[in-house]
């Protein structure tokens, strides 16, 4: 079997028992409560593009002005980690951030902010990614995060496996803190999601990879609480994460959730991948540690379709 041959049936086979998996947590997702019932813990949106998406979702917490303020200053964490285009699923994808710069323009944010610490070039990423231009034509600043001035030392008082980090200076010094991954696969953490993001907050990753990855994931969790997540999985990485190999590792899922508990987003998220919860090992450290809640079924959750 050729290099070719084994993705597309491995994906195939992924794709297939994803959608079984989605299939039998679909009630997850379902809308059994009223308007009157807001505020919703979880909406989750399917069938249309990111931008279309994130309005019916905004609309069902309430709207963008729920959570910025005229005046603030928001901060906005994407996923630009990978020097990939959009359709590749390595990056959030650029319309939705567009969107969300947008929607707290409108809100009257003096200052939206949008930054990375990256992996790959950080300036291939931003540019490639397509996030650069979507966030300066959107009326955005795009910051890079590339050298360790930009980073200051914060106390992780929870933390188990860490206890300081060095955080980008714009988190310390904002107002709204909007996290914005896209839903993927990755080799050590199983899965990038809200808490897995927020690697990208700090300077030094590698000490998190030396120290029980999942439990450093956590402790961090633990101190950082964004004010809003929102999940990308318009496309989603199935296989060969975090950077993947080709677009024959992404299936094209049209959907988006949001929360302000990343835990429940994350529990949430790993089901509609087509993954128990319980296997990816920093989300269940992380209720444990009550940064969030895994009991969806108690939940409040708005499912809504474009």
């Amino acid at each position: 079997m050729d290099r070719r041959t084994f993705f597309r049936k491995g994906l195939g086979a992924s794709v297939i028992v994803g959608a079984a998996f989605a299939g039998k947590y679909q009630n997850l997702f379902a809308a059994p409560y009223e308007e009157s019932d807001l505020p919703f813990d979880l909406v989750a949106v399917k069938g249309g593009e990111p931008d279309v998406m994130l309005k019916k979702g905004m609309e069902a917490f309430g709207g963008i002005g729920k959570f910025v303020k005229k005046g603030q200053k928001v901060v906005i964490k994407p996923n630009i980690g990978w020097d990939v285009t959009p359709e590749r699923g390595g990056n959030t994808n650029p319309k939705l951030v567009a969107e969300i710069v947008r929607y707290c323009r409108t809100a009257g944010a003096s200052e939206v902010y949008v930054f990375d610490h990256t992996c790959d070039n950080w300036q291939r990423c931003y540019k490639n990614s397509g996030i650069e231009s979507a966030v300066k034509d959107s009326g955005g600043k795009i910051v890079p995060g590339h050298t360790e001035g930009y980073y200051h030392e914060i106390s992780i008082p929870h933390g188990k496996s860490i206890t300081s980090a060095k955080e980008h200076e714009l988190l310390l010094s904002s107002d709204v803190f909007i996290n914005v991954p896209v839903l993927k696969h990755h080799g050590g953490a199983r899965l990038t999601i809200t808490m897995k993001n927020m690697m990208g907050n700090v300077w030094d990753r590698g000490i998190w990879h030396r120290n029980d990855l999942h439990q450093c994931i956590a402790d961090y969790a633990t101190y950082r609480k964004p004010t809003l997540n929102i999940v990308d999985a318009y496309y989603v990485m199935k296989q060969n994460g975090p950077r993947g190999v080709s677009v024959e590792d992404v299936v094209t899922m049209k959907s988006l959730l949001i929360s302000t508990d990343m835990v429940a987003i994350d529990t949430a998220s790993a089901k509609l991948f087509g993954m128990d919860p319980a296997d990816v090992r920093y989300i269940q450290i992380a209720a444990d540690q009550k940064v969030g809640r895994m009991d969806l079924e108690n939940l409040r959750i708005k499912r809504l379709n474009v």
